[in-house]
């Protein structure tokens, strides 16, 4: 029996994660779940899986979860609560997947710790890349990606890296993909959050229609894979059957295909090097659209511009216009600041920035803090 930790189990990848665990009951047992308010949602796991641990980050929803609680479980809270139960002796896989740098942490704890991580928190390699992968390697742990397009680049190199030239993400262009940069002045948070082909918490889906969400994903190729900018391609595909592909001297092509359902690249991580049932229907191409290709708009989608400047700056500023994007995507979400002011900030926030390279995690976070108060101010003169 596998024991799973799951941080973040109230978001669409812990859901997803637990419907895979439902159609394996004889394979994983359920050991700790995370959230961070929503403890009547957490009551309910807590009933179903009967984990050793709950954690909520937020003190006043554990309290509320500890009075409400009639079984055996542990409730913790707090942040290094989720240190604990990701590093605990007895977890032997970690499914990452709290949104943004709130992740971080738990992530590298269980890299410390030696355990398989589902990396599906991109942040964890935006902010501390270079700490995070040391830290896998120093400590034997495995690493598979839960994200469409690394799950498939990392499943089409299992035949190895010998010859490769390039691999290439796709993206489906969100919402907004043929609308022109004009029309995109007064856009609204339900609309840049109608994502039509996934269905994903509301920063994510404000992500994608920014192309930041893509531009982050550059960033993780970069120290999954070890490959530089200049290797790394992107594509737009709407239709999200092709998830991505590498390319070798010889001119061969690999990709690798799927309804776009998160729970095939979740199995996958969960079975690694073997396959299960994930509960997602077979592709049919005689079903789908025909297939459309088109090259990526720097100018339209600037944060995916801004994304390969930082990458190949290097150092603290991936993790500066990673904080920089989550507060202003806040505030977009609270209509505080237009769509197209997104990106405004994120630039603003990267020049005026200082660059350095973080050696220890509490420099990157560090430099998260700063950079947000930055953005944060900024973000007040486009009110």
């Amino acid at each position: 029996m596998i024991n799973l930790t799951l941080l973040g189990a109230t978001g669409s990848i812990g859901q997803s994660t637990l419907s895979v665990v439902d159609l394996h009951p004889q394979t994983f047992n359920v050991f700790a779940l995370s959230a961070n308010t929503n403890w009547q949602q957490m009551l309910s796991l807590c009933e179903q899986y009967q984990p050793s641990f709950a954690v909520m980050t937020d003190e006043a929803a554990a309290e509320q979860l500890s009075q409400q609680l009639q079984n055996d479980t542990t409730v913790l809270s707090g942040a290094k609560a989720l240190e604990t139960i990701a590093s605990h002796a007895d977890t032997d896989q970690v499914m990452a997947a709290i949104v943004g740098a709130a992740g971080m942490a738990s992530s590298l704890a269980a890299a410390k710790a030696g355990k398989r991580i589902m990396l599906a928190n991109k942040e964890s390699l935006v902010l501390a890349g270079d700490i995070f992968m040391q830290a896998v390697k120093d400590n034997n742990a495995e690493l598979i990606p839960v994200d469409s397009e690394h799950s498939a680049i990392f499943q089409c190199l299992q035949g190895g890296t010998s010859g490769l030239n390039k691999i290439q993400l796709t993206a489906s262009g969100g919402p907004f993909l043929h609308t022109p940069l004009s029309e995109l002045t007064n856009i609204t948070p339900d609309q840049a959050c109608a994502h039509p082909n996934w269905s994903m918490g509301r920063k994510i889906s404000v992500d994608s229609a920014t192309m930041m969400n893509k531009g982050l994903e550059v960033i993780e190729a970069h120290y999954l894979f070890n490959l530089p900018a200049e290797k790394i391609d992107l594509v737009m595909h709407p239709q999200s059957i092709i998830h991505s592909s590498v390319y070798f001297d010889d001119g061969s092509t690999l990709s690798q295909m799927g309804n776009p359902d998160m729970r095939t690249v979740i199995s996958y991580a969960m079975s690694y090097p073997q396959r299960i049932a994930s509960g997602v229907e077979a592709l049919d191409l005689t079903q789908n659209s025909p297939l459309e290709f088109y090259a990526p708009d720097f100018n339209k989608f600037s944060c995916l511009r801004l994304a390969f400047e930082a990458l190949k700056q290097g150092g603290s500023a991936m993790g500066t216009i990673n904080a920089a994007n989550e507060v202003a995507v806040a505030s977009f979400l609270d209509e505080k600041i237009k769509f197209l002011d997104i990106a405004k900030i994120i630039e603003k926030t990267l020049e005026d920035s200082s660059h350095f390279y973080p050696t220890c995690l509490s420099e990157v976070i560090e430099n998260d803090q700063t950079a947000r108060l930055i953005a944060s101010k900024l973000t007040q003169s486009y009110v």
